[in-house]
């Protein structure tokens, strides 16, 4: 490595560990911002603004033209992406936050890169390894654990309903990003091409919903917040931090601060006080996930 990269290497860890940290405060912003606003209202107004977010990018990166070929080339499969995200997506997932305590959905919603590997034998064709199994069956006892409230032999779920949502955005999450894979092309692009496509559905949810109420101040805050960094400017400065660095391993690993950051962040912005089940759960998850990664086997093979 030489000098000149290192300076690159120290930005591209700044601008990950920031947005590690945008994603670390989302959970607390969800749950707070349902006090006020419905879960339809959250995503049509966060969705709203992260369109002009990410029409802004755009537009700095001179990219419509790029967008309009896009457009052309794939305009399907980008109506079938606005469904999926943002309507459907953060649709079931806010209103899995709001049957449940933002503690259980958190981990829940972590399951969806071992989901993801999965998924990718029979839509990618892609090769089904032992670790894989192994990663599915040591994470989703975390989740057993979790939707249970620690008591994973009853099998008694405390709200089959919550927790089947929260399971089934990392469905709709993992769809989302294999119709990606499939397509190609700028992430930007995509992004505001998904967006401007989800949202007629949204404002179609909203007009078959009837009884639009303003929210309060408190509520156009939460969800301009949600908008501009659990959508926008988290996943922009991630991809910033890949772009940086020599090495994507180099700050891959730091997306595991996020989940026991989010937890701090639970406890000490919504109040909620962190169950010991929470935690179990969330240590199988991520060691579910640091199994499907290889980050436990590259470890091993370095001592």
């Amino acid at each position: 490595m030489t000098e000149s990269s290192l300076p690159d290497n120290r930005r591209a860890v700044l601008l990950a560990l920031a947005a590690v940290l945008c994603w670390s405060t989302v959970a607390s912003a969800f749950k707070i911002s349902l006090q006020y606003v419905s879960p339809l209202q959250l995503v049509s107004i966060a969705a709203a603004v992260s369109t002009l977010l990410m029409a802004a990018v755009v537009t700095r990166e001179g990219r419509w033209r790029e967008l309009a070929t896009a457009w052309a080339r794939n305009r399907h499969w980008y109506l079938a992406l606005g469904f999926c995200n943002p309507f459907l997506y953060y649709l079931v997932l806010f209103t899995a936050y709001d049957l449940l305590p933002a503690q259980q959905v958190l981990p829940l919603n972590y399951t969806w890169g071992v989901l993801l590997a999965l998924l990718s034998v029979p839509v990618l064709k892609q090769q089904l390894r032992t670790q894989d199994l192994v990663a599915a069956l040591v994470c989703y006892s975390g989740v057993v654990v979790i939707a249970t409230s620690g008591r994973p032999l009853a099998l008694e779920f405390a709200d089959p309903l919550g927790v089947g949502l929260a399971l089934f955005s990392t469905l709709i999450w993992c769809s989302f990003w294999l119709l990606n894979t499939r397509i190609g092309g700028s992430a930007p692009v995509n992004l505001l091409l998904s967006f401007l496509c989800g949202l007629p559905w949204l404002g179609a949810a909203l007009v078959v919903q009837g009884d639009w109420q303003w929210p309060p101040l408190a509520g156009w805050v939460g969800a301009l917040y949600v908008g501009l960094f659990e959508m926008g400017i988290a996943f922009l400065l991630w991809q910033a931090a890949l772009m940086a660095c020599d090495n994507t391993a180099r700050i891959s690993n730091l997306i595991y601060l996020s989940p026991p950051l989010s937890l701090v962040f639970i406890a000490l912005l919504v109040g909620e006080t962190i169950q010991m089940a929470t935690i179990v759960g969330l240590v199988l998850i991520m060691l579910g996930v640091a199994v499907q990664q290889g980050v436990l086997r590259r470890a091993l093979l370095k001592r």
